[in-house]
């Protein structure tokens, strides 16, 4: 009875574990959805995605390997990965190191969403800033997602947890200090890739997403009981890994 019993324990873990990374999956499909409409914009890239782009760009003119975006977007996130290593030194865990694989898939979702989002036409300015508004809306809605799904950090939210944990200082602000220096790394790409500034790399769409796609995600956020529902669905109580569980505490300082 007893083996029994651990079976079916073993089983819905299994279950909850399972479901809970695939509604993460969906999530992490409508983030580089909302990441490719605002590339597609050319009003300038989000965040995430700008120093990528300048190299991708960079590639097709032979300056660079020739990666696509979202090979370019994996190799960023082995960076920021790194970065964590040297920052939480002992204090690093080895389940982090799935942040590799979810920012793997996150790279193959942002080239399957480019090829998606290859049709659009945003030859005109009323179409770019359609393109990026919505673009950011949807990135937005996926982070809120994202984040309440409670699994796998992306390495773009790994990096400023594991700061914050060191330093005590609250996760947003060095949220922001983090995007900057993404942001910084782009534009100097630009420089020494094409000898200028490049908006639609680092441009208006830009800073709107850096203010645009927070305040989404603020917005959405309470209205998200569904998908509370829809992680429950398992049956069991879903678990955070690695530096998840670190976010709601240096969020609230």
């Amino acid at each position: 009875m007893e083996k029994t019993g651990t079976l079916r324990f073993g089983r819905s873990v299994l279950v909850a574990f399972v479901w809970q990374n695939l509604l993460l999956l969906c999530s992490l499909f409508i983030m580089t959805l909302g990441v490719a409409l605002a590339v597609r914009s050319n009003l300038g890239s989000s965040v995430i995605s700008s120093a990528p782009l300048a190299f991708t760009l960079a590639g097709e003119k032979g300056l660079v390997p020739q990666f696509s975006l979202g090979i370019y977007t994996n190799i960023l996130n082995c960076c920021l990965v790194g970065a964590q290593m040297i920052v939480l030194r002992r204090r690093f865990e080895a389940v982090q190191l799935l942040q590799l694989l979810i920012g793997f898939v996150f790279g193959v979702l942002i080239d399957i969403n480019m090829a998606i989002t290859s049709y659009l036409d945003c030859s005109s300015l009323p179409m770019q800033l359609l393109t990026q508004i919505l673009g950011c809306t949807v990135l937005g809605i996926g982070i809120a997602l994202e984040v309440r799904c409670g699994s796998i950090t992306m390495p773009g939210e790994g990096l400023p947890v594991a700061i914050s944990r060191i330093t005590g200082t609250p996760f947003p602000k060095v949220k922001i200090f983090v995007d900057i220096a993404l942001v910084f790394v782009a534009i100097v790409s630009s420089y020494i890739f094409f000898g200028k500034w490049m908006w639609n790399i680092v441009g208006l769409g830009t800073l709107f997403a850096m203010v645009y796609v927070g305040f989404v995600v603020k917005t959405v956020s309470p209205h998200l009981r569904w998908f509370e529902k829809l992680l429950a669905m398992s049956g069991f109580k879903r678990k955070l890994y690695g530096l998840a569980r670190f976010i709601g505490l240096y969020s609230d300082k």
